[in-house]
């Protein structure tokens, strides 16, 4: 039995519903009931949706946590800034992945959580990214050497921030700072800041608080139009650049 059915079964169960009181709830055929609950078939997005939302549950829960008594919701990442999602889906009702170009990166501070916004943006469908929300994001700059600038960034969607990891990349949507790519430098808690790192040791790490977060997504893929090369003997100029970040570092831990 998969984990969405074994998870509609109990929490049918637990509402104390038959299968038809259940079915005329939600509005479908008890038929269908039976079959979602015996893994004969998997109910599309838009339902997903309405079972959540009946359950008082997430749909990731829903999909990818076993929920039984022992079972209790995560804490969310910052109640303060908690939005809806908006995504879209194909013709067979797959989630697309929404793509973030960088002309798009001011617009979508704004638009992130608007259904009609998400929907302008290019979107495309990869197979292998079945479980989960993902959105692309193209990246500008140098900071996160050797990925270049214009490489698009496929990150998975972080509904709990509690699961983001330290030294792990991600793409981490802000008021301040807009959309970047950073490394994490350390787990996030609430009502502590996120310290963001460049791969780039040019650049020095900085922190964001948690209440200047909007989203936050799991670097899962990239794509690059600029082909890998064999790696360069060390210039002058770039053998300086790591002196230069080594002394800050070092000034930085005399002083503390």
């Amino acid at each position: 039995m998969s984990i969405i059915s074994s998870n509609l079964k109990f929490l049918r169960k637990k509402k104390g519903l038959t299968q038809q009181q259940f079915a005329d709830q939600i509005g479908i055929k008890r038929s269908l009931v039976g079959a979602y609950e015996e893994d004969r078939a998997d109910p599309k997005y838009d339902l997903l949706k309405k079972l959540a939302l009946f359950f008082d549950v997430s749909i990731d829960a829903l999909i990818n946590e076993t929920i039984d008594e022992k079972w209790a919701p995560k804490p969310k990442g910052n109640p303060a800034n908690l939005r809806v999602l908006s995504i879209t889906v194909d013709k067979d009702d797959n989630e697309n992945i929404e793509l973030v170009p960088v002309k798009a990166s001011a617009g979508y501070l704004n638009g992130y959580a608007d259904p009609e916004f998400v929907g302008t943006l290019p979107k495309f469908y990869l197979p292998m990214f079945k479980q989960g929300t993902f959105r692309a994001f193209e990246i500008k700059g140098d900071s996160m050497l050797p990925l270049l600038s214009g490489s698009i960034v496929i990150g998975e969607y972080v509904e709990n921030w509690a699961d983001i990891k330290a030294t792990e990349t991600y793409v981490v949507i802000s008021k301040t700072e807009g959309v970047v790519y950073k490394r994490i430098g350390n787990k996030y808690k609430e009502n502590k800041k996120l310290k963001l790192v460049s791969d780039n040791p040019v650049y020095e790490p900085y922190e964001i608080g948690g209440e200047d977060i909007l989203e936050v997504w799991k670097a899962k893929a990239y794509f690059s139009t600029h082909m890998p090369q064999p790696t360069p003997e060390p210039t002058m100029e770039s053998l300086t650049a790591m002196m230069t970040q080594m002394q800050r570092s070092i000034s930085k831990l005399s002083n503390n």
